[in-house]
């Protein structure tokens, strides 16, 4: 009796060719949401150049964007200030350098923590909100009406997300970072006792104003980004409740994760540009 092959269900070439097709696949949608996303960009600017914005539409917007993401952003800020004044603590006083925490903990929020952290707030708590009442109003057949009354959908409901998205992520930012540095400064200073003179003069010394320009300035693109990713996922929503999920869930999945790769690529060339304006 001929033993039976317990690798008989494995098929190297049906294997081989799915995986390519998988990867041909998602190479392909890939460019169809990088082209649909330049395409709605480039609308989006269009109608914030051509088209007068509505007051009462950007208030509402400047509302619900930043002042009710304020308690997430000032909580997510003076959680990250605490852990980073704990580990910058625990790891510097171990060579006698507790000072060196202040420098430590304000130049990772300023450059890189405070910005990406407020983003990935905002992206769960603005851009599924985003994702889903367009979505909404995609499927219940809303903005085929607003097409019929001869309004541009897109000037009416993206272009004042993004302008409140990309003027409002630099404000929540530097909110973040306050409630960052004076939490971390409490723990560190007031309540473990480290030289609060020293602390902020170690601060100064090895922090400049273009590691907060840089900080600020990444927001810009992420608040960008926030807002195009979540409004193309309500503009694509199909299927009725079920798609309106499915939106809110690419939403806030692609936003976070497109903020984290232009996070690394802007850093890439804010460091590169700093070394060559310093050899000049």
């Amino acid at each position: 009796m001929v033993p039976l092959n317990p690798f008989t269900y494995i098929r190297p070439r049906q294997t081989a060719r799915g995986a390519l097709v998988l990867t041909g696949h998602l190479v392909v949608s890939g460019l169809n949401a990088a082209g649909e996303l330049g395409r709605l960009l480039v609308a989006v600017i269009r109608a914030l150049v051509k088209e007068p914005q509505r007051r009462e539409v950007i208030v509402t917007q400047l509302y619900h964007i930043g002042y009710l993401s304020l308690p997430v952003v000032i909580v997510s800020g003076i959680a990250i200030g605490l852990v980073m004044g704990v580990q910058g603590y625990a790891t510097l006083v171990k060579f006698n350098a507790e000072v060196m925490s202040g420098p430590l903990v304000n130049y990772a929020l300023v450059s890189q923590l405070a910005p990406i952290f407020t983003a990935l707030m905002v992206s769960g708590r603005v851009g599924s909100n985003m994702a889903a009442e367009i979505g909404t109003m995609k499927v219940t057949e809303q903005l085929d009406a607003l097409r019929v009354m001869g309004t541009d959908p897109v000037a009416y409901l993206v272009a004042p997300r993004f302008l409140a998205c990309v003027l409002l992520l630099p404000v929540l930012t530097a909110i973040a970072c306050v409630a960052g540095m004076v939490a971390a400064k409490i723990l560190v200073v007031d309540i473990w006792g480290v030289d609060g003179g020293a602390y902020w003069h170690q601060t100064r010394n090895f922090m400049h104003a273009w590691d907060t320009f840089v900080g600020l300035s990444k927001t810009l693109v992420f608040g960008g980004i926030i807002c195009i990713v979540a409004c193309r996922a309500g503009l694509m929503t199909s299927g009725g409740a079920t798609g309106v999920g499915q939106a809110c869930t690419r939403g806030v999945v692609q936003g976070s994760i497109l903020c984290m790769i232009a996070n690394f690529i802007l850093t890439l060339l804010f460091n590169k540009l700093w070394s060559l304006m310093n050899q000049q």
